[in-house]
């Protein structure tokens, strides 16, 4: 399995909880703010916080699951190593893909909405150049890709923080109170909130799919992980109190400014989604050379390119997959989606760790977590999606 063409270990701590950071902090809390919003209402930070400690849960499994199997394919060979069924890790690596697709090209249709207010093009033309452009970044290099979702990642968060300071020093007041529910119906919408809120998270575990690739993976990928989940948590809190700071409900973060500063804000909008296209055709670029090294996908999508050392032809049906879809499929109704699928698999490699953790322990200076927490996290898991399906 490892005797096969190898990629290049170029990152290290940093620049992987910027790129982590980078997959995390982008669409989903640009976008879908809104949504979080009109279902929560005033009780949105906690719809967040909720969101996250799910995420990080898992985020803790995948961190030592990244640890024990550096591998690109991360949440199917995982499944593998805890299951031993090539039929189930097989099953979850198309069911990751799928959900990346349906999540990345959603993503790229957003992008080229907004990319649309500043450019007189029609959208499946500017969706086209969104997903080329950054199919062909992504193309050649870790060292590029990565390189470039780190320069947006950082502008990504400038743009949060100017709206987060906008936010709070236009609101008349913040009612702390006003955010926690009184009643049942009110916990029941922040359960709703955090199933949207949820895909804001989305994003921490490709970081896994990058275990070829960083330099010191038993101890770089846990780290990395458990950083990149921890920063957008906090990121999340500060933004969502400052949008509904003074009793607001705005539809998207643009609302927190004003004249120029609008205009400006919907610049970093646009990149922010659409460096969300970047980092994930690079994610499912390594998931697809991940399985084609275990004989789950044609073998063809193992190819490393001599020269730039990334998987090109799985990079290539990755973007390929991405516009496809894009040019067809719209981001509302496929954002739930997006987070079902993603939830289910998260639980299953809760679980996958559950079953590794019982065959034998990680090894002297390993990261690993309390043996309660597997179940746990898959639990909490299973039941954001059964508040979201009989809610």
């Amino acid at each position: 399995m490892n005797n096969g063409p190898k990629l290049r270990r170029a990152l290290t701590l940093g620049p992987l909880i910027l790129y982590g950071l980078g997959v995390i902090v982008g669409a989903g809390i640009y976008v879908a703010i809104g949504a979080v919003v009109e279902r929560a209402g005033q009780a949105a930070p906690l719809s967040f916080l909720l969101a996250g400690l799910v995420a990080a849960a898992t985020g803790l499994c995948y961190a030592e699951l990244a640890g024990r199997f550096p591998e690109a394919a991360g949440a199917a060979a995982y499944v593998r190593h805890g299951f031993g069924s090539d039929r189930l890790s097989q099953a979850a690596g198309l069911a990751l893909a799928l959900a990346i697709v349906v999540a990345t090209a959603s993503i790229a249709a957003g992008g080229a909405q907004y990319l649309g207010l500043l450019v007189p093009l029609p959208a499946r033309v500017l969706t086209l150049v969104v997903v080329v452009v950054f199919t062909a970044i992504a193309s050649l290099g870790v060292r590029e890709g990565v390189a470039v979702a780190v320069a947006i990642s950082a502008l990504e968060l400038l743009g949060l923080l100017a709206a987060t300071i906008s936010g709070l020093a236009g609101a008349t007041h913040i009612d702390l109170a006003a955010m926690v529910p009184a009643d049942r119906a009110g916990w029941s919408a922040v359960s709703a909130g955090a199933f949207i809120a949820f895909f804001a998270f989305i994003g921490f575990e490709s970081l896994a799919n990058m275990g070829e690739e960083v330099r010191d993976p038993h101890r770089t990928m846990p780290r990395g992980i458990v950083g990149a989940i921890a920063v957008s948590l906090m990121i999340y809190l500060a933004v969502s109190v400052a949008a509904i700071a003074g009793g607001r409900t705005p539809a998207s973060l643009a609302e927190l400014f004003g004249g120029l500063g609008a205009s400006a804000f919907a610049v970093v909008g646009t990149l922010a989604v659409v460096n969300g296209v970047l980092v994930e055709i690079m994610v499912l670029a390594r998931l697809f050379f991940g399985m084609a090294r275990r004989g789950q996908l044609p073998v063809a999508l193992a190819a490393v390119h001599p020269r730039t050392r990334t998987p090109l032809v799985a990079t290539l049906l990755a973007g390929g997959l991405v516009l496809a879809m894009a040019m067809f499929l719209p981001f509302e109704r496929l954002l739930a989606l997006a987070n079902l699928i993603t939830l289910l698999i998260f639980a299953l490699v809760d679980l996958s760790l559950w079953r590794v953790q019982r065959a034998g322990p990680a090894g002297p200076g390993r990261f690993t977590v309390p043996r309660l927490l597997p179940p746990v996290a898959a639990a909490m898991a299973l039941a954001l999606v059964a508040a979201e399906v009989f809610g």
